[in-house]
């Protein structure tokens, strides 16, 4: 199975947070699975870092290819595509890194593993 980590569903994962649902660590657990992760989580956690929201993901954001590397997990790099999918999709949903996962589920044809029940309205299957 291929599937597209969003960014709470990755920081769950490496800090080993109980609010990983054991389903979500199931399949991020699962060596035979295909984890992706978004140019637009390293974005996301690299802006957080910097504002001070996310002070203990510091060295994440430092090396953040590598530690995705030792994890075993692929990056997905934000293509013009992604990037205009996200802007035309319809909704009042605001959070850009949000919409980029969505276009980029979408447009990869792939579930994502997230908390975030707003996903299945712009129809991703969603895994939790």
């Amino acid at each position: 199975m291929r599937a597209l980590l969003d960014t709470h569903a990755l920081l769950c994962w490496l800090s080993d947070d109980p609010a990983l649902s054991r389903a979500a660590r199931k399949i991020i657990a699962e060596t035979k699975n295909i984890l992706i992760v978004s140019a637009a989580s390293a974005w996301e956690i690299a802006i957080k870092v910097r504002l001070g929201k996310l002070p203990t993901a510091t060295d994440l954001a430092a090396d953040f290819s590598g530690q995705m590397d030792r994890e075993g997990f692929q990056l997905l790099p934000i293509s013009a595509e992604h990037g205009i999918r996200a802007g035309l999709l319809p909704g009042s949903h605001k959070d850009p890194f949000d919409r980029m996962l969505i276009a980029q589920a979408q447009a990869e044809n792939i579930p994502i593993i997230s908390n975030e029940t707003a996903f299945e309205t712009y129809g991703v299957r969603r895994l939790w």
